[in-house]
């Protein structure tokens, strides 16, 4: 009896955990590979490339 207890548990819990880990995966992908996240990450890129310039004139501003 004890351990028919201790494979239904197992059975339940692993059942639980790959259903949390699907769910997480999927939802993760969505959030990632999403279209809205894609253009905000080229308006950050276009952002960084901005920040760059700035940084190297002022440097080279400094170093006059």
């Amino acid at each position: 009896m004890f351990t028919n207890t201790n494979n239904t548990q197992f059975i339940r819990n692993y059942v639980i955990l790959a259903a949390t880990v699907m769910i997480t995966s999927v939802g993760l992908t969505d959030a990632f590979l999403s279209p809205s996240r894609t253009g905000q990450q080229e308006r950050l890129d276009s952002y960084g490339q901005v920040a760059k310039a700035g940084l190297v004139a002022y440097s080279q501003k400094i170093g006059r």
